[in-house]
């Protein structure tokens, strides 16, 4: 037996947010920050819908604007609108709490991930814990806190 004995930071059990609960938070928040992001780009800032269609820049753009603005509502209560009407909350895997700025950031830059692959989504399906790709990647989980 070795005197040196690997120092392992216990991880808190708790179980990620059923996948129905997932769905309606993002597509609330779909509605609730993205629409209007991009209804003000479209119509503020640019000339109207076929400006916006064809503007590449402005895509990425709103996408950046809505990511910037999940990642503040998480590292600030770990819920968005649509996670407080479903009651689900992010936390950091290893420490339960809330995550961190750069915790939550590479949450949402793994969810790009799971998006452009679809696969990513898919993972919740075949996982008992019902972990995405985006939350084995970035160490968080979706919980209910009801």
């Amino acid at each position: 037996m070795s005197t040196r004995q690997k120092k392992e930071t216990p991880k808190p059990n708790h179980p990620c947010a059923h996948i129905p609960n997932r769905i309606k938070a993002f597509l609330v928040d779909m509605f609730l920050i993205m629409m209007p992001i991009m209804y003000i780009t479209t119509y503020l800032i640019m000339d109207g819908k076929d400006d916006f269609q064809g503007s590449e820049t402005a895509h990425w753009v709103t996408s950046l604007v809505y990511g910037l603005l999940v990642v503040l509502f998480w590292t600030k209560s770990g819920q968005t609108p649509g996670g407080k009407a479903y009651e689900v909350k992010v936390i950091d895997e290893l420490t339960g709490e809330i995550p961190v700025f750069h915790r939550a950031l590479m949450r949402y830059l793994c969810f790009i991930l799971s998006a452009v692959s679809i696969v990513g989504f898919f993972f919740a399906f075949f996982r008992k814990d019902r972990k995405t790709l985006h939350d084995l990647l970035s160490r968080t989980c979706l919980i209910d806190i009801r």
